[in-house]
């Protein structure tokens, strides 16, 4: 068919990212110079136009004045998503052999980044809900007892890492962890890919937006949680403990010399919109339409979960009996196309796009399938994975990866060591890094899922020879 005819296609009704809905949301400034003469606007570094490492020009202007209304001290587009901007900022606030504290569900560009600079991840383990097989964030008590174990275990780090949100919109409160990092005199970096709008509509009932926590640096996804398209990020900096000039530096290794015009375009356009009162109207309308139809769905019967993010909506599919890819399935077969499917439950990102007639489209998906489901028990428990609340891998990150490896069976990878990431998770998350160790726990954990993830369980494992 080709790609060009691919992206063309009518695909109904798109609930997955990025969220500005296949145009529908994109600021105006950017869908007035996408009308314009075709390529017009794919340009070099031309000096007035500059780039976002270039201390004049365009971007230089536009990445300035957005920090500032934002009240953070500086503020780098991104043309290589979160993942380039991630790896970056951890660079700048570590030095290799230095190890770096971060949850067990950080993204997999965090691991790498692990790799690239020679650096220790210090994994700690998090909440787990066993009804619906998430990982849950964690509070400041439970960092509290991470910290104790890392007293007890006299692991010194050099910085932390948070996610905030996550993928399915769980949220605690983020100032307390961030305070407990800062109190030891450590930067903290947060992935914040999807929770942009958390430091654009501060007045709602959103959780608190690590910007304006003081973490000192923060990625946000501008396709994933703004009106960007994809591939577009903006990291910001603020206080006193990281330098500018070695996130420059970082950014110089990993980010490209000829960064794409339209997005840094989108970077800025999706950015600015937010300033204005139109923008601000689009945002507290879609979270408005947000909570109101969870609560219509709710009222009408579907199992919704509790989240702390309205643009994510999570059907719990699997309190009915219901897998969740079978569920995802049904609903794309109806036109109803969700971001997100797992085991027991149905992500779907609402976006910034008006959504007219969507719940009773979800409504007659939802009672067409379960009609047309057979009498089913709710889903057996999930198992919590059996991580340690503090885990360092055996073998360095870097070498495991680069070391000769080979593949062996799930069940013969006992006592061995893996050499690539295994992530049975939503995008990116591991389970194993690479150098930790397979021990029978994690093995029969592997195994056990494969009643609930169906083919996502790799049935062999990459290993260091």
């Amino acid at each position: 068919m080709g790609l060009y005819r691919l992206l063309g296609r009518n695909l109904g009704r798109g609930l997955f990212l990025p969220a500005h809905g296949r145009g529908a949301a994109l600021p105006d400034q950017l869908r007035i110079l996408l009308k314009k003469k075709a390529g017009i606007w794919d340009l070099p570094e031309l000096a007035e136009i500059g780039g976002p490492l270039l201390e004049k020009g365009e971007i230089a202007k536009c990445q300035n004045e957005l920090a500032e209304s934002i009240g953070a001290s500086r503020a780098w587009f991104g043309v290589n998503g979160a993942t380039g901007l991630l790896q970056a900022a951890l660079l700048a606030i570590a030095r290799p052999g230095q190890a770096v504290l971060m949850p067990r569900n950080v993204h997999k560009s965090i691991i790498n980044a692990c790799v690239l600079g020679d650096l220790i991840p210090v994994i700690f383990d998090i909440p787990f809900s066993v009804d619906l097989g998430h990982h849950l964030p964690p509070d400041g008590i439970w960092l509290e007892k991470v910290l104790d174990e890392l007293g007890d275990k006299q692991i010194q780090i050099a910085a932390a890492v948070f996610v905030h949100p996550t993928y399915q919109g769980y949220a605690e409160a983020i100032r307390p962890l961030i305070s407990q990092i800062h109190q030891m005199k450590l930067p903290v970096l947060v992935d914040e890919a999807h929770g942009s709008h958390f430091a654009i509509n501060t007045e709602s009932d959103l959780p608190e937006s690590s910007l304006t926590a003081g973490a000192d640096l923060i990625v946000h996804s501008l396709h994933k949680s703004s009106t960007g398209l994809v591939q577009t990020a903006v990291l910001w900096l603020q206080g006193e403990l990281v330098d500018p000039c070695c996130v420059e530096r970082a950014l110089g290794l990993l980010q490209t010399t000829s960064p794409s015009a339209l997005l840094l375009a989108s970077c800025d356009a999706s950015l600015s919109e937010w300033r204005t009162s139109k923008g601000q109207k689009k945002l507290t309308r879609q979270l408005d339409f947000a909570k109101d139809l969870h609560k219509k769905l709710t009222k009408d019967g579907l199992p919704l979960i509790e989240n702390q993010d309205p643009l994510r909506l999570v059907l719990n599919s699997g309190s009915k009996g219901i897998n969740g890819f079978d569920a995802d399935s049904w609903f794309i077969n109806h036109g109803l196309i969700a971001e997100l499917p797992e085991p027991a439950t149905l992500t779907f990102c609402l976006g910034f796009a008006q959504q007219k007639g969507l719940s009773f489209k979800m409504n007659n998906a939802w009672d067409s399938l379960l009609a047309a489901s057979e009498e089913l028990q709710p889903l057996q428990s999930f198992d919590r994975p059996p991580n340690s609340l503090v885990a360092i891998p055996r073998m360095d990150c870097g070498m495991a990866l680069r070391a000769k490896s080979h593949t062996v069976p799930l069940d013969e990878a006992l006592g061995l060591t893996a050499a690539e990431l295994v992530c049975p998770y939503p995008p990116g998350i591991p389970f194993v890094v690479p150098g930790e160790e397979f021990d029978q726990e994690r093995i029969n954990w592997l195994v056990s899922q494969k009643r609930f993830w169906l083919d996502h369980i790799p049935a062999n494992l990459l290993v260091v020879s």
